[in-house]
């Protein structure tokens, strides 16, 4: 019987969280969750050249990486085109920074150097050959869903469970104060 009368309270508590949520983020300032940045192709040989995108920035992107030097995407263009140094190391990930001009938005996509020949066939792939893969396994991660944590957003989270938190025991205790007289 206990669990009926704390359900009301829980379903209130989960539904103050679901509607301010929104709002919370809001006031910590939110994330630009359209931006989209790729680098193609993922994997390069040393020296190789790579296409960097910038999905879903409206103005200039400044992309940065320990194996190139820093090129700007301007606004209004969707893709520039950067040179991989000679000397990266073979068998790397390095990672490849986009910074979003008109939201602050930071986002970092893996860039891996290939750890085989670089030589390029002459003639079309046959059936017996083989490709480069990456070294290591699959890297999980968020997915690119939360973007950076800053103290405002932790804040804003904290005292929202708080608050849900004292508003299901004040409801449990007034309930149980009713049914003792």
């Amino acid at each position: 019987m206990r669990a009926i009368r704390v359900a009301p309270a829980a379903l209130l508590g989960a539904t103050a969280l679901t509607l301010l949520i929104p709002a919370a983020q809001a006031v910590a300032g939110g994330t630009n969750t359209s931006f989209n940045p790729t680098v193609a192709p993922s994997v390069v040989a040393p020296g190789g050249t790579v296409t960097l995108g910038s999905g879903g920035c409206t103005g200039s992107t400044t992309v940065t990486s320990g194996v190139f030097g820093t090129t700007v995407i301007a606004g209004g263009s969707t893709s520039a085109t950067a040179t991989v140094d000679a000397a990266a190391r073979r068998g790397a990930v390095y990672a490849v920074t986009f910074v979003c001009g008109s939201t602050g938005a930071s986002r970092s996509v893996d860039l891996t150097i290939t750890s085989g020949a670089t030589a390029t066939p002459t003639t079309a792939p046959t059936a017996s050959s083989t490709s480069i893969a990456p070294p290591g396994g699959v890297t999980g991660g968020l997915g690119g869903s939360i973007g950076t944590m800053d103290a405002t957003s932790i804040a804003a989270g904290t005292g929202l469970v708080l608050a849900a938190g004292a508003g299901a025991v004040y409801f449990v205790r007034r309930r149980n104060a009713g049914r003792q007289h």
